[in-house]
């Protein structure tokens, strides 16, 4: 069982930067894939980045890439999300996941725990 409690959401003006962390409880952290995932009322949740368990693999959406940097503390049980030169279109609802797999994954189905989602707000 993980427990994830995501942080860090908040309002910003575009072109600003942003943290968002994910802590966890739980014994499966460290040998779990991670990835961050977006909503917002118009579309589905959308892949945004994922890390695997060692943190040595990452892989990004084509929308946030050069932009955002997904890492992780394994000795914190903390991952985070770096989201630079933000746009109003990056404005959603970010939620963490975790898998039960080690490996990187864009697919929600691969992940099992799920926050309940931070808000975040680009201003133009």
């Amino acid at each position: 069982q993980v427990l994830l409690v995501n942080s860090g959401g908040g309002l910003v003006q575009a072109g600003g930067s942003l943290r968002l962390s994910c802590v966890a409880s739980g014994r499966t952290f460290s040998t779990s894939a991670l990835g961050w995932f977006r909503q917002t009322p118009e579309k589905e949740r959308q892949f945004v980045a994922t890390i695997d368990w060692s943190g040595t693999s990452t892989y990004y959406a084509d929308f946030v890439k050069g932009r955002f940097t997904i890492s992780r503390d394994n000795a914190k049980n903390t991952m985070y999300l770096q989201m630079n030169s933000v746009k109003p279109e990056d404005t959603a609802i970010y939620y963490c996941a975790a898998g039960v797999g080690r490996y990187t994954s864009a697919e929600a189905g691969d992940y099992t725990y799920w926050d309940r989602g931070t808000q975040v707000t680009v201003s133009s």
